[in-house]
């Protein structure tokens, strides 16, 4: 779990705009996003977590505790049920849309034996995958 904490700056997008397409992403968008540096900063304070996310194009806080279910809206705008849980050093969240016909997203958050944050966004309903890999960072 220690590992997640810390600083990220995305370094590799794999198959994002694919990913983005398949949730109904308009073209334009789906540019801008596959261009964009994201930097995270994953924290815990006891039960409570955070991950900040910049970039130049939008800015998210999410605050969560571990296995608590909570509305959210995703960064392309989708309103969903979040649940955040911790299984062998993987950080999970499973996002269902509220909405008939709305798609869910499953995303896993692991540091790699090369010290990367390797996160996997998977679109449930029509098995699509994307993969984002970012390296820590300093401030």
């Amino acid at each position: 779990m220690g590992k997640l904490l810390g600083n990220w700056k995305l370094e590799k997008n794999e198959n994002w705009d694919e990913l983005m397409e398949a949730m109904g992403v308009n073209f334009v968008l789906r540019k801008v996003a596959s261009k964009i540096t994201i930097y995270q900063e994953i924290v815990q304070n006891g039960d409570n977590w955070e991950i900040n996310m910049t970039s130049t194009f939008k800015n998210k806080s999410v605050k969560f505790q571990l296995g608590v279910p909570f509305d959210d809206e995703t960064m392309d705008g989708r309103k969903i049920k979040a649940t955040f849980t911790l299984e062998d050093d993987v950080l999970v969240l499973n996002q269902k849309g509220i909405k008939e016909g709305d798609l869910d997203t499953l995303v896993t958050r692991k540091v790699d034996e090369n010290d990367q944050l390797i996160e996997t966004f998977t679109i449930v309903q029509k098995n699509v995958v994307a993969v984002k890999t970012s390296k820590r960072y300093t401030p």
